[in-house]
């Protein structure tokens, strides 16, 4: 039997990624995920952005939370979600940082234009 150098990459890239969601979640239920698009008001993403960071250190469930800057769009971030389940995601809007952050940020989102849920399965 002979395998081809892109089928043994494509293979060795798949195992690698799936050591990267720990083996209790990949054991139990699916995982949890979102990517969402968030607009600014016109000139305040940055202090959008430092919002979003002061509410993101310490939630239970989380597995991955990435705030991106939009390249095409100078108001616009992406968030990226990874969470062990949609219970965790839902307690998270409860938590005191959370809710002081989405207090502050209401006043200067000027929308979210993209939502998708996922189920994560592999990754690093």
């Amino acid at each position: 039997m002979t395998h081809n150098r892109r089928d043994m990459l494509g293979l060795t890239a798949a195992a690698v990624a799936a050591t990267a969601i720990p083996a209790a979640a990949q054991e139990s239920k699916p995982l949890y995920g979102l990517i969402g698009q968030m607009l600014a008001s016109p000139g305040k993403r940055d202090e959008l952005v430092g919002y979003l960071k002061e509410a993101t250190r310490a939630m239970p469930g989380c597995l991955s939370y990435v705030v991106a800057l939009d390249t095409a769009n100078p108001d616009a971030i992406w968030i990226t979600e990874v969470w062990d389940s949609r219970e965790s995601h839902a307690a998270s809007l409860k938590l005191p940082a959370v809710r002081a952050a989405i207090a502050k940020a209401r006043p200067i989102i000027a929308g979210f234009p993209q939502h998708f849920e996922t189920v994560p399965v592999a990754g690093v």
